[in-house]
């Protein structure tokens, strides 16, 4: 799959640990300190080892100045899409414009269930996605005067007031890998975030998968490269090379750098709650992930 051209994003996939409380927003402070550009948090809200993301977020936005934000990825069965929508605008709004709103149709149906939410069949999941994304986009309309109406087959709102619109256009990016999830993440998502340890082939997975979203897109008329491609990610630092991005920062960048011109990813998100790791992710890793792939595009050899 070509590279889309993208500017490429660094950031951290870190875990909204409840204990200490204050260790998620010190590790949020952490990645920014290491020229991180993205700090992201998973959202379960029926786990009680994790804080609640929404607050977690507003809570290092406050912390923060330049890093962005981001749910990877909200769990959208147990949240209100006009609510989603309000609390996206609000925390962009206070944060300058620095939050991106990732959004999953579902999973661990038990707890959702065990919590007061709906169990939903996963082409029920899928469809009550679409609507929110509609729901969501329809309210940030906020020019807009007319009462937002949407009679779903998951999801309805009978004449929602719209507003506040967000400081900036925030990215809706979908967790995706089956073929209607695919599909509707290139008709009509901003972002793809997948995530490496859930594809069976490694990286090589990812070909297929993006030819899915670029047909969607185009059927859809739009522009593939308009759907940036993220990947959370997982490795270790060490002096010897012992797999796939498990070594040196120099390999890491060759191999993160091969990722982003096969198969146009533009995003990585790196899984730890190390701040040593996220200091040498973002101080050695990505600045020479971006020479590489500069030199590349450039049309100089990239290496290996």
């Amino acid at each position: 799959m070509p590279d889309y051209g993208r500017t490429l994003l660094f950031g951290a996939f870190l875990t909204p640990a409840a204990a200490p409380p204050h260790r998620a927003v010190e590790l949020t402070v952490a990645a920014e300190a290491a020229g991180l550009d993205l700090a992201s948090f998973q959202d379960h809200p029926y786990q009680p080892r994790f804080l609640d993301t929404w607050t977690l977020l507003s809570y290092a936005a406050a912390r923060t100045e330049r890093i962005m934000l981001a749910t990877n990825v909200l769990n959208l069965p147990l949240r209100q899409p006009v609510l989603v929508a309000r609390s996206a605008a609000s925390l962009d709004l206070l944060s300058g414009g620095r939050f991106e709103l990732g959004l999953g149709a579902g999973a661990f149906w038990d707890a959702i269930v065990a919590v007061g939410g709906q169990r939903l069949e996963p082409g029920e999941a899928v469809t009550g996605l679409a609507e929110a994304i509609r729901i969501i986009r329809g309210v940030w309309e906020a020019s807009d005067r007319s009462p937002l109406r949407v009679d779903g087959r998951v999801h309805h709102v009978n004449g929602a007031k719209r507003g506040p619109a967000p400081a900036h256009d925030v990215g809706i990016w979908l967790g995706a890998y089956k073929p209607r999830m695919l599909r509707l993440t290139g008709e009509t998502a901003d972002g793809w975030v997948p995530t490496l340890g859930y594809l069976p082939g490694g990286p090589a997975d990812l070909a297929a998968l993006n030819a899915r979203i670029d047909d969607a897109a185009t059927a859809a008329g739009r522009d593939p490269a308009v759907v940036r491609r993220l990947l959370n990610f997982s490795g270790s630092f060490s002096a010897a090379g012992g797999g796939l991005l498990r070594g040196p920062p120099g390999q890491w960048a060759q191999e993160l750098a091969q990722i982003a011109l096969e198969h146009g990813i533009s995003g990585f998100l790196l899984a730890t709650d190390n701040t040593e790791d996220l200091d040498r992710f973002g101080q050695e890793v990505a600045p020479e992930v971006r020479e590489l792939v500069a030199a590349a595009r450039g049309g100089l050899r990239v290496g290996k």
